[in-house]
């Protein structure tokens, strides 16, 4: 909501002609009145029990979002810790998929990505900081 309102009228057209998208799909608008030149959307998975698949699609939210943004060649890219909202994906589990997902992606390319990670709380962050300084893949 606060994506759209910032964004304005446009945003919501834009995402209509979208058609919508499937769990793990990844789409791309313009940002009109952010400052991001492009949104890229992603649905991440409803989590149920872990048993259904959910990892992988929220893997494929991360990865489908940076092909995309390998695509258009954009430079930097901002991620909320998604599915851990109102779709109550557990965040240490979201926090694991997300940064894994990440390096092993950027891994295998030339090009330089800054991947920004969104934390909207403090026990988010902390998980975040965490699993950064635990890898051994950075």
């Amino acid at each position: 909501g606060a994506i759209h309102q910032a964004a304005g009228p446009e945003l919501k057209e834009a995402c209509r002609k979208l058609g919508g998208a499937e769990t793990g799909e990844a789409k791309l608008t313009k940002g009109y009145n952010l400052p991001a030149e492009y949104i890229i959307h992603t649905v991440g998975p409803v989590y149920r029990d872990g048993q259904h698949g959910e990892d992988q699609l929220l893997e494929n939210c991360y990865r489908n979002s940076l092909e995309i943004a390998e695509e258009k060649h954009i430079s930097s890219i901002a991620f909320p810790a998604i599915s851990t909202g109102i779709y109550h994906y557990p965040a240490a589990e979201a926090a694991q998929i997300a940064i894994h997902t990440i390096i092993d992606y950027l891994a295998d390319k030339k090009r330089d990505v800054k991947v920004t990670l969104v934390a909207f709380d403090e026990r988010t962050a902390k998980l975040y900081k965490e699993i950064v300084q635990n890898s051994d893949k950075i």
